[in-house]
């Protein structure tokens, strides 16, 4: 058998068992070896710039910063690492963020193994990898209808905080505050902002 390059791993998951699954089933792969292994976003950038993996897989939601940021840290302190996202949360928004980010690939964590680590070897190849049921769902889904300060508001609003509360922790007025949630309530077809809210996460704009 040739020799083949050994493509180093980091894992990024707030759930333990999660992560020794993954490591256990890529670490069965002769070129794969997992090198790092993380439980939030904040932890992403400093283990990248320890271990130096070829391949970054992070989830989405995480303690700290989401994988979509984490994505963005990434790219910004170690371009050679590339960025597979595998989440359980496959919405179209999320995908579309991942990849505006500067991710690679995107798939889901019910993805078969074997495909599991073709997906790693091709992104880091250079090629992009996009589960494809969720990349036509993207496609009809399009992009967020909201400005950047409606996903904050609507972010800010997911505790169910009043709006002076609201207004408080963007440094915004109340008003201000009530016409984006007002905005955002119509653009996302709601009657009110609770629901504005789902609808925003279910297509993963939030």
């Amino acid at each position: 058998m040739t020799d083949t390059p050994v493509i180093r791993l980091l894992l990024a998951d707030d759930q333990a068992l999660v992560r020794g699954a993954l490591s256990a089933l890529l670490g069965l792969e002769p070129d794969l070896e997992v090198v790092a292994e993380v439980g939030s976003g904040d932890a992403v950038v400093p283990a990248v710039l320890e271990h130096r993996p070829d391949v970054a897989l992070l989830d989405v939601e995480m303690p700290g910063i989401d994988g979509i940021a984490a994505t963005a840290e990434v790219r910004r302190a170690a371009p050679d690492t590339r960025v597979l996202i595998v989440t359980t949360f496959g919405r179209p928004g999320y995908l579309r963020r991942a990849l505006q980010a500067g991710a690679a690939g995107f798939v889901v964590k019910d993805t078969p193994a074997a495909q599991l680590a073709d997906a790693v070897r091709r992104v880091h190849r250079g090629l992009r990898v996009v589960d494809p049921t969720l990349a036509a769902d993207s496609l009809v889904a399009g992009e967020s209808p909201l400005t950047a300060r409606e996903t904050d508001v609507l972010r800010a609003a997911r505790d169910g905080s009043s709006v002076a509360t609201i207004a408080g922790r963007l440094f915004l007025s109340e008003g201000t505050v009530r016409n984006h949630l007002s905005s955002a309530i119509g653009k996302t077809g709601a009657t009110n902002r609770a629901e504005a809210v789902l609808t925003a996460e279910g297509n993963g704009w939030l």
